[in-house]
């Protein structure tokens, strides 16, 4: 099968290959926009990432080229016209799973940036100032961590922070006890209230988008650590700003952004970034952004690959293939 890869980037390109059997893989830098949807014209698959635009506009000119299948090189479909797939007759398919631990590593990483001032450290080292003077932090032991969302990763950043000797708490409706980890199954509003540290891990839906907002803001201790590497969208970003501002957040570790498309995973160091909130983000001291570079290891992107190059296989094929975004993962039903 002819497959347009979009949002390409040297290391796609080198774990997709490796993965690949016997399709023609054609490589662009682009996102995938409308006005780049013209580049997947004479393919069968559009393999796509998280900030790929697939609205229903893209979609129909997609299918209009000849796409009958969305690839999605991610867990996440938030920013796929599910529908509009539907009625152009093209069949979307994702990564449900690749490396969970590669994201909650990455959570507790940031955790412990912040808790001991990791970068700002090592930015005076690098100066030849070795003052500890505005460096003080904090032990993780002992403390309460809140989880909203416990699939997978959640269970691992549990686990790893009962390691640390931390209280940990959980709020997610589907969520199942895990006898190998301590967690104390909670309501959202527990969290709020009792956490030092809340973490996120649940997908963006309607009734999770900006869970974290003004009002929960308001429940929250004095000082908390907030960390957010599951899906932008979870939080009020200018409502977290007014937080930091009053010190009722004391703490905050990004790896994802609301309005990231126009910003991750480009270079853009030559470039004014003209986003006002993420430019006031960057102000803060004790503020650690990533650039959605959680899931970025060795595994987990053989992982992608790998498990996008099956889904393509069994397209091929004529298979319905397991990882399909159907109805019922959508309803939940």
């Amino acid at each position: 099968m002819k497959i347009a890869v979009f949002s390409t980037r040297s290391y796609d390109q080198y774990y997709l290959d490796r993965a690949n059997t016997a399709h023609e893989l054609i490589y662009f830098n682009n996102h995938l926009r409308p006005e780049t949807v013209r580049l997947a014209e004479g393919c069968e698959v559009a393999c796509v990432f998280v900030n790929d635009q697939l609205g229903r506009p893209v979609i129909n000119a997609l299918a209009a080229g000849g796409v009958r299948l969305l690839a999605l090189r991610s867990a996440g479909f938030n920013h796929v016209d599910l529908t509009a797939a539907a009625d152009a007759g093209i069949t979307v398919v994702r990564v449900p799973a690749y490396s969970p631990f590669a994201v909650a590593e990455h959570t507790v990483a940031l955790m412990l940036g912040l808790i001991r001032n990791i970068p700002r450290a090592h930015a005076r080292v690098r100066e030849g100032n070795f003052s500890l003077e505005g460096l003080l932090g904090f032990d993780l032991h002992g403390k309460t961590a809140g989880l909203i969302g416990l699939g997978r990763i959640g269970v691992l950043v549990a686990k790893i922070l009962n390691g640390f000797g931390c209280r940990v708490l959980a709020a997610d409706p589907y969520a199942r006890p895990d006898n190998n980890a301590a967690i104390e199954l909670v309501d959202n509003q527990s969290i709020f209230s009792q956490a030092d540290i809340i973490t996120l891990h649940c997908p963006l839906t309607p009734q999770t988008h900006h869970v974290i907002d003004a009002t929960t803001i308001e429940q929250m201790q004095d000082g908390v650590m907030l960390i957010n590497t599951s899906r932008g969208g979870l939080i009020d970003t200018q409502a977290v700003i007014k937080g930091l501002k009053t010190g009722r957040i004391g703490h905050l570790g990004l790896d994802v952004y609301e309005e990231e498309g126009d910003l991750f995973f480009d270079d853009l160091s030559d470039k004014i970034i003209s986003d006002d909130i993420f430019a006031r983000l960057l102000t803060f001291p004790n503020v650690l952004i990533t650039g959605h570079q959680a899931f970025f290891t060795h595994e987990a992107l053989t992982a992608i690959a790998d498990t996008t190059m099956v889904n393509i296989d069994a397209f091929a094929a004529g298979q319905r293939s397991g990882n399909e975004i159907t109805k019922e993962l959508v309803t939940g039903s």
